[in-house]
């Protein structure tokens, strides 16, 4: 498969090099030059299937060109060793559980695949030189998080050989836990306190990338979403979700299936478009935003306006400027039309991510996080008759436990596997948000 940047100003890729560089030269996303449909008989059997059987053939279609076949289907199985299921929450409106991973957040499955990913492709590297290869040889992976994306890429990325992972975060604006699960890990992982915003960090990744004195010194690849590798396995979430729904629903046929995705960066909707343009049966998508509304705005109007973030309940979606957009815009021919006509926009204050978690589990007994909230509360402002609704919860609430406890007035329960996190010692190397002081980091390293 061939690869080319959103920007179009630089060279054509492989997936190895895609995966490899994260960002094309011109500072573009890496986009498949075609996306493969998937036969009927697929959708047909897939009720039938498990989830890493439905998510190896989902792969194979994206993928199957550059990597083997057999050493695909161990990388599938490998990454999914969990199930993700589909919840009623009340009539009409189902959760898509998607923190059923390692760090209990969505974001493990791409992080995870990726991380695995690389490792193929480093050993592939390593076989066509026959040689080990010298100071360069490790892979630095550069990501920068806003929550759950430090957490699961740290976890993924633990202990593979030949990889180190630098998570850049902002200082006070992730959650205790959410901190934890990043900076107490050591070993190949270092956690990097950014004195910013989210957009900060970004910022600095990218500008990394571009910098040629540094890349020449170590090799540089990002983790975000940006990169095709942590963003396209995302989209096993939905082919599954469709299997599961259709399971659950009487006479599923006369049924229109509405997906809502919580969006900040917007990779996890990003990888739901491609699964639609590979025959997913979704009739239409809703974006969910807190109040960095940034593309709810551009859905109004048709005009981008990226815009400082601002720090909400939300915090995993507090993105001013989304990375996936182009992606996005690219996919439809840069067509507003197009996308409006696909995507639907909903965005809430903090107040109003507060009542809907009160609300529905004075209603319903089930506990959102507010990230959740915001893809709830979409559907059920915005469904129509004969549609049923799926939100995804992109993470277990306790990850958001001082929050949701003090909304809901209750002690939600930590999970062993994140209280284990908790017992670690933070270890942090602070940064301003000057590119001169993260490269001058690097260039010691």
């Amino acid at each position: 498969m061939i690869y080319y940047s959103t920007n179009g100003k630089a060279p054509i890729a492989d997936l190895r090099k895609a995966v490899v560089k994260g960002l094309a030269e011109d500072r573009g996303l890496y986009m498949p030059e075609r996306i493969n449909k998937l036969p009927k008989a697929f959708f047909d059997d897939m009720k039938d299937m498990k989830f890493q059987d439905i998510a190896y053939n989902v792969a194979s279609a994206f993928f199957g060109e550059d990597v083997d076949l057999d050493s695909l289907k161990d990388l599938v199985y490998d990454t999914l060793q969990f199930d993700c299921p589909v919840v009623k929450v009340k009539e009409n409106i189902y959760s898509l559980e998607l923190f059923h991973g390692p760090t209990l957040a969505f974001k493990d499955v791409g992080a995870r695949f990726m991380a695995r990913l690389l490792q193929y492709f480093i050993k592939e590297e390593r076989g066509e030189r026959k040689e080990e290869r010298g100071e360069k040889g490790e892979v630095n992976v550069l990501v920068a998080t806003s929550g759950d994306t430090g957490s699961a890429v740290a976890n993924g990325f633990l202990g593979v050989d030949g990889i180190h992972v630098y998570v850049l975060y902002p200082k006070g604006k992730v959650s205790p836990i959410q901190e934890c699960q990043f900076t107490t890990l050591g070993r190949n992982i270092t956690a990097v306190e950014v004195d910013g915003v989210f957009d900060d960090c970004q910022a600095l990744v990218k500008s990394a990338f571009m910098d040629a004195e540094l890349n020449e010194h170590m090799k540089l690849t990002s983790a975000n979403s940006i990169n095709v590798a942590r963003f396209l396995p995302q989209a096993f979430y939905y082919f599954n979700a469709v299997a599961r729904i259709t399971c659950q629903l009487v006479n599923p046929s006369t049924r229109q299936l509405v997906m809502c995705v919580p969006s900040g960066n917007f990779g996890n909707i990003c990888a739901a478009l491609f699964g639609h343009e590979m025959g997913l049966p979704i009739k239409r998508f809703i974006a969910a935003n807190n109040a960095n509304d940034v593309f709810y705005n551009y859905l109004q109007t048709g005009n981008y306006e990226p815009k400082p973030s601002v720090q909400t309940l939300a915090n995993a979606m507090d993105v001013g400027d989304p990375s996936n957009f182009a992606r996005i815009y690219d996919l439809y021919g840069k067509s507003h039309e197009r996308i409006s006509s696909l995507i639907s926009g909903a965005t809430y204050s903090d107040e109003q991510i507060r009542e809907t978690m009160r609300q529905c589990y004075e209603e319903t007994g089930y506990i959102l996080d507010p990230h959740g909230a915001c893809g709830y509360q979409a559907l059920v402002d915005g469904l129509k008759p004969g549609e049923v609704g799926i939100f995804c919860e992109t993470a277990h609430p306790a990850k958001f436990k001082e929050k949701v406890d003090e909304i809901l007035g209750i002690d939600v329960e930590i999970p062993d596997r994140l209280a284990a996190f908790m017992k670690g010692e933070k270890q942090s190397v602070p940064m301003t948000k000057e590119f001169s002081d993260f490269k001058a980091f690097l260039m010691k390293q």
